[in-house]
């Protein structure tokens, strides 16, 4: 994929660490530039200076409206327009409905499906004003294509964002606009998120990742890497005839028997 995000400038929320940061640095290593959106800014700044002058990085919590308009003005003034948005940010804590924590749910719900309306709503004008073709990848899981029974409201937040995905993929379409929405559903990815999981104390670290690990039949835990490659892919003119698609990378978890 040489070049593939020549001349593309993107805003990625969660870009600090984990999938939004694997993805970053492939955008930049395809000659694209990335404007890190994080509530984690000096992780972001430390990654935006890694990565250099095509890169940069931006105070985001994806829950409030006026700091993704923020972001958006921030990354066309330093890169001088905006024709790519990842939305990677994302929270995953278990919790059932009888049971589960009420903050569990509301907090899961605004950071996961509130975030990614927020960051479209700010971001479609923006891609449209720029005159290029441009794309928004948002993602998803494994758990939007299967939901689990012990997190709730990840399993809600993930399938209304397929939904929502679907949705605004339909209306740019319908309106003729060149911007191209679609969905990468990660399976268990070795994340700080998963790395939360792994270490809860529930089993031994060890006996968790087993278990993780079984529910893809190829019987292992993914890599941000090798979800970044799909996003990127999305994102590039490389899929300029595909939108509202689900890009499974999961080690065939959401098919198993």
């Amino acid at each position: 994929m040489s070049g593939s995000m020549e001349g593309k400038v993107a805003l990625v929320s969660g870009g600090a660490e984990g999938i939004g940061a694997a993805v970053a640095r492939l955008i930049v290593a395809e000659g694209g530039s990335v404007m890190l959106g994080d509530i984690q800014l000096e992780k972001a700044r430390a990654l935006a200076a890694e990565l250099g002058e095509r890169a940069d990085a931006v105070q985001l919590d994806v829950r409030d409206l006026q700091q993704w308009e923020a972001a958006v003005s921030a990354t066309r003034g330093r890169f001088g327009k905006l024709t790519v948005l990842c939305n990677i940010a994302g929270i995953s804590e278990p919790g059932n409905v009888p049971d589960g924590s009420l903050d569990v749910w509301e907090r899961t719900i605004d950071i996961n499906l509130h975030g990614p309306f927020y960051g479209m709503r700010a971001a479609i004008p923006a891609i449209e004003a720029s005159g290029e073709p441009g794309a928004i990848v948002n993602i998803g899981s494994m758990i939007a294509m299967r939901p689990a029974s012990f997190v709730a409201a990840y399993s809600a937040s993930k399938a209304g964002l397929r939904g929502l995905t679907q949705s605004v993929a339909l209306d740019l379409a319908e309106r003729g606009l060149p911007i191209r929405v679609n969905m990468v559903h990660p399976g268990a990815i070795r994340t700080p998120m998963y790395n939360r999981y792994k270490h809860s104390g529930a089993d031994t670290p060890e006996n968790i990742e087993t278990s993780f690990a079984a529910t893809h039949p190829m019987n292992r835990i993914g890599e941000p890497e090798e979800v970044a490659r799909a996003v990127v892919f999305l994102a590039s003119d490389a899929a300029s005839f595909t939108t509202g698609v689900d890009f499974t990378v999961d080690g065939g978890g959401s098919i198993r028997s």
